[in-house]
């Protein structure tokens, strides 16, 4: 049973026992471009308490330069080096893990931020925003020669999603059984200020029914993010807080890596959720309604 937060004791205790905050953004600190009341307060006064504060999130659609700008768009506080996004991941995962040879190619289906992180890394890619592959003519094989040096297809949140690109996708791996199939998170929605739109999850998902294959997953809830954040901050996970809005996501994430976790209803997750007949097997440490409810602590 989670415990619900609802005192400036129980947050008081969560100060007293956290030294690292993970947070996730999206309906955690933010909808789209506006802020969560009292979000900015509460991250303020963590770091005046001298917390490690990091973020976290499978949004792969901005790189982390281009993220922090949103940040500070937002007047909320951060460093390049303080931000986690699934498209950082993955690449970290492609040159650290795979170490992928140099010579080899990632095709992306993606935006240019899951690109710019791939460069960062040194790695080569085609597609993503090439304007060959934005295209809403139609695709045929005779006229395609596939790229031999093509070693994994990336598949990210893509908002111009096509046939051209799946066709190109879906040929390169099902060629090469050498060919690594790889998604920066498998989110099924994706949350903006006026309403849900289909996530990551949803645009990998023709190819994963086409293929009859399930790809590696970088982003939350798997444990790949949570190594690639481990191998840049120390931390004592008995003293580290995942706060995110998705069960599914956020708090399998922080309880897969032995974190507590704490549930906002900013965004996802809704109350029905917690409780009774529908109720989610996934269950966070703590509830309360939204983060801004922290700065009661500076009372």
């Amino acid at each position: 049973m989670a415990t619900r937060l609802s005192s400036r004791e129980h947050y008081l205790d969560l100060l007293d026992k956290y030294d690292t905050w993970l947070f996730d953004c999206d309906g955690v600190l933010w909808q789209g471009d506006k802020l969560i009341d009292g979000a900015v307060e509460v991250l303020q006064l963590l770091r005046h308490h001298k917390k490690s504060v990091l973020f976290v999130t499978n949004n792969a659609t901005k790189s982390r330069v281009n993220y922090k700008k949103k940040f500070d768009s937002l007047g909320v506080e951060a460093h390049v080096d303080e931000i986690y996004g699934s498209a950082y991941a993955a690449a970290v995962y492609i040159s650290s893990v795979m170490k992928m040879p140099k010579d080899k190619k990632v095709y992306v289906i993606g935006m240019a931020g899951l690109e710019e992180e791939l460069r960062e890394e040194g790695i080569s890619y085609i597609g993503g925003t090439d304007p060959e592959d934005n295209t809403l003519g139609s695709f045929s094989l005779a006229n395609w020669t596939p790229d031999p040096k093509v070693g994994a297809v990336l598949c990210g949140l893509d908002t111009s999603i096509n046939y051209t690109k799946l066709s190109k996708a879906f040929n390169y791996i099902l060629r090469n059984e050498d060919c690594a199939f790889l998604v920066t998170n498998e989110d099924s929605t994706y949350p903006t200020a006026e309403g849900l739109l289909p996530g990551a999850g949803s645009i990998s998902a023709p190819l994963r029914y086409a293929l009859g294959r399930d790809p590696i997953a970088i982003g939350k809830p798997k444990g790949t993010m949570l190594d690639c954040i481990r191998a840049k901050h120390a931390f004592d996970p008995e003293r580290t807080i995942m706060v995110g809005d998705r069960l599914n996501t956020d708090i399998e994430f922080g309880k897969a890596g032995g974190l507590a976790t704490l549930l906002v209803l900013t965004g996802i997750t809704k109350e029905s959720e917690l409780s009774g007949p529908n109720a989610s097997p996934t269950v966070p440490d703590y509830v309360t309604n939204s983060i801004g409810d922290l700065r009661v602590l500076s009372s």
